[in-house]
């Protein structure tokens, strides 16, 4: 038949899916022709790692490894593997859909994931997690909890002299919060005989609570933007790209931008790409709600910052919306637009990174 092509098996090689979870993982093994071929079950230790890897290669010649949860349960396996030379690839856990028509099982979920990767449903590397970013990464979990411990605190604190006795309340009422914290975390309640006492406990708790991450929040800063400053200088010079939004965008990226096939990708990572939503006569577009949330928000920062200091992006939002745009339209499209800026920046950093390894090992960096 004119026009058909028939999918042949890309190699004869064994290709392993694995179900990771927090004290074991379930690998299943199968051909190039989709058939079972082995199942093992191994801790999720170093020892664990290397006995997978034996089983794999004791099968045959390993094609590649599908992995899921390469960015938590199975982070260390996928570490493991890729410092062994092998391919690893990210495999997404099968909707609800397949599971209810399947079932629900660890070796199930590992030969979906094989079967994923024979398909080619996937097909994406997984995050490097293994440089720069990846410190950033967990700077940032810690600084985000911080932040949020920081904001109860407060609350409570503020909270609590609203409910204060009289006298105590009418003391602290009017202090500005850098006040309040201050004057909360210098009270002597004394011993505790009545509810006076017991409130400023509870207040100079709070505040020196307070005092106590606002110095851990300054110390996590000034890591956070010496590693940002020197992981992605280029991405820091762009207009309205602050360390906080630049920390956010390269943790979206990964340690291996490279694994972005185009800028496409990285905005519908990012949650920046419209998602078609055509039916019939009807051509249109939605709002993507997916992506990376706090990638996203980062876009959305640099967008409103240029909006308010960068005369270019001022004029666009002028020129779009006397075409009849609403503001939340242009928005998303300067989103799309920064998306792809952003795309071409972290390219060139990979681009620099990976001649800089090459001229390290003596490898020529330019071809004749």
């Amino acid at each position: 038949m004119v026009g058909t092509t028939m999918a042949q098996p890309a190699s004869s090689g064994v290709v392993v899916g694995v179900d990771t979870h927090k004290d074991t993982h379930v690998a299943r093994a199968k051909d190039a022709l989709g058939r079972r071929i082995g199942e093992q079950l191994v801790p999720t230790t170093p020892a664990g790692h290397r006995q997978l890897l034996a089983w794999a290669r004791g099968l045959g010649e390993v094609e590649a490894f599908g992995v899921e949860g390469t960015g938590s349960y199975g982070a260390g396996l996928a570490r493991y593997l890729r410092s062994e030379g092998e391919i690893v690839i990210e495999v997404i856990r099968p909707d609800r859909q397949a599971r209810r028509r399947n079932g629900k099982s660890d070796p199930a979920d590992a030969d979906a994931a094989a079967s994923a990767v024979l398909s080619g449903d996937a097909a994406g590397l997984p995050k490097g997690a293994d440089g720069q970013v990846e410190m950033i990464r967990t700077l940032r979990v810690a600084r985000s909890t911080a932040v949020k411990a920081r904001t109860q605190a407060v609350n409570a604190l503020k909270a609590l002299v609203v409910t204060a006795p009289s006298d105590l309340r009418e003391q602290l009422r009017a202090s500005s919060t850098t006040r309040l914290v201050y004057a909360c975390a210098r009270l002597r309640p004394g011993e505790l005989v009545d509810p006076t006492a017991a409130t400023k406990v509870a207040l100079r708790s709070l505040a020196t609570r307070y005092e106590a991450l606002e110095a851990e929040l300054e110390r996590l800063n000034a890591a956070l933007a010496r590693l940002i400053g020197e992981a992605a200088p280029e991405l820091v010079a762009r207009f309205g790209v602050g360390p906080d939004s630049a920390g956010a965008l390269l943790v979206a990226a990964g340690d291996n931008p490279g694994r972005l096939r185009s800028e496409a990708a990285f905005a519908m990572l990012c949650g920046a790409s419209p998602i078609e939503a055509s039916s019939g006569k009807i051509a249109r577009h939605r709002l993507n709600r997916g992506g990376d949330r706090q990638a996203n928000a980062a876009l959305y920062h640099v967008v409103m910052s240029r909006l308010r200091w960068h005369k270019p992006t001022q004029d666009y939002m002028a020129r779009r919306t006397a075409e009849g745009r609403t503001k939340r339209e242009v928005i998303r499209c300067l989103k799309r637009y920064v998306a792809r800026e952003i795309y071409l920046a972290l390219k060139g950093m990979a681009s620099d990174r990976v001649t800089t390894n090459l001229g390290a090992c003596g490898c020529p960096t330019s071809r004749p």
